[in-house]
């Protein structure tokens, strides 16, 4: 008995009739399968959980949000005119710099972590950063936890997107009983599905956003009863801390559609300290009338990273961050937003160094904690530089690949751009 083709018993045994088909055909049929089999896979991976990571459509978002004084034509505003992005005719250049230059931000060396060290009882006044704007702060006996992020990725997809620069310094199970959980927007930066997904089974404490991030965080198993939304200048009291969501200059959106949530700093009070908690943020005047009306601020968490003069208006650079610092009346600065993503084209340590120079020039004490280094605030350890040894990538070793589909993102990001402008 003659065999049948390779090919032949290949289609047959997924229920393919080949008939009379010469094997030939089959052949190629059977080649043209094995390589568009590769890049179905990679594409299936890629979409892998993306409808949940992408959150609350607009639909659902627009019957909490349409009565705000910020939400207007279908979208939030920022107070004064703020372009998210360079003119269209710049961005294919931008989008050229993003493939061509994006490992100009990869430290040089391995990034040096301390080992948390939390008390079991919260202090008068200490912060323990974890990376980017993740941070646990103790005020007056209470804990808050701010812009909590431990995934490996922040994007919707498993493939694409900025990855950590270092582990997490920490378990999240590790973490003791916090008051609160602070969100300040919900870019994949700062609003991460996996660790709120944990912080459910983990923790207590309600979830105190902008306006429309409560319907992210509902289709994501958080109950009701523990998430609250607050619009600028609204405040939500837990045991003696008074959290008060303040203006920020930024953008907000999780896909296609954008400013359908709101975005926001915070002002965090004390009976007896203040902490301001920008987020992410361009500079802006409102810096002054928060630190008028909420401050003067014990400490400020404020973003010095991911600048870049296409994108000037929503990122604040060091130098803007040491004169919204001195805006809000802050006494020490901790800066955050840097050292934990690669976000723009700037090196690896260059926030931290421009950010000393300004703060010698205007003599404003900042701390420059490891990741999972503890600051006590109230007695803030002598600066030490850890940054210089782990340095910036050199350019001769810089790979011009960030992994699969790195030019096809590129291309496609291209593609939609021009989209989005006619």
């Amino acid at each position: 008995m003659t065999s049948l083709p390779l090919c032949s018993r290949l289609f047959s045994r997924i229920g393919w009739d080949t008939g009379n088909v010469p094997s030939s055909k089959l052949r190629s049929a059977a080649v043209t399968a094995a390589v568009l089999a590769g890049p179905a896979a990679f594409v299936a991976r890629a979409a892998w959980g993306l409808p949940r990571a992408l959150g609350a459509h607009r639909r659902r978002l627009r019957p909490v949000v349409a009565g705000s004084p910020h939400f207007s034509d279908g979208k939030f505003h920022n107070t004064m005119p703020t372009p998210a992005l360079a003119p269209a005719n710049t961005r294919d250049g931008l989008l050229r710099q993003w493939h061509d230059e994006r490992h100009v931000g990869l430290p040089g060396g391995p990034i040096p972590m301390a080992q948390a060290e939390i008390p079991a009882e919260a202090a008068e006044l200490a912060a323990t950063w974890f990376g980017h704007a993740s941070a646990l702060l103790e005020i007056d006996g209470q804990r808050v936890l701010v812009d909590p992020v431990w995934g490996f990725r922040v994007s919707p997809s498993p493939v694409f997107g900025p990855t950590r620069l270092h582990e997490p310094p920490m378990p999240l199970e590790d973490l003791p009983p916090v008051d609160a959980v602070l969100i300040s927007h919900d870019h994949y930066d700062h609003l991460d599905l996996p660790t709120i997904e944990a912080l459910i089974e983990t923790q207590s404490a309600p979830f105190v956003v902008p306006l429309g991030i409560g319907e992210h965080l509902r289709k994501w198993g958080v109950p009701a009863d523990r998430i609250v939304e607050l619009d600028w200048d609204g405040e939500h009291t837990v045991g003696a801390l008074t959290l008060t969501c303040t203006e920020a200059r930024h953008f907000s959106g999780r896909y296609f559609y954008r400013d359908t949530t709101l975005w926001a700093s915070w002002a965090i009070s004390g009976p007896r300290h203040r902490v301001f908690f920008g987020g992410d943020t361009g500079y802006t005047p409102a810096f002054a009338g928060i630190g008028a009306r909420l401050g003067p601020f014990d400490l400020t968490l404020l973003p010095i990273g991911a600048y870049n003069d296409a994108w000037h208006a929503i990122h604040m650079d060091p130098e803007e961050a040491m004169r919204a610092h001195g805006d809000l009346g802050g006494r020490v600065f901790l800066p955050i937003h840097w050292a934990t993503f690669n976000l723009a084209f700037h090196r690896w340590a260059e926030p931290v160094e421009r950010l000393l120079a300004a703060a010698e020039r205007s003599g404003a004490p900042v701390v420059v904690p490891r990741p999972g280094e503890r600051i006590d605030v109230l007695d803030p350890p002598d600066l030490k530089d850890w940054w210089s040894a782990v340095g910036s990538l050199p350019p001769e070793e810089h790979v011009h690949t960030q992994g699969p589909g790195s030019a096809l993102l590129v291309r496609a990001a291209t593609r939609l751009l021009h989209l989005g402008d006619s």
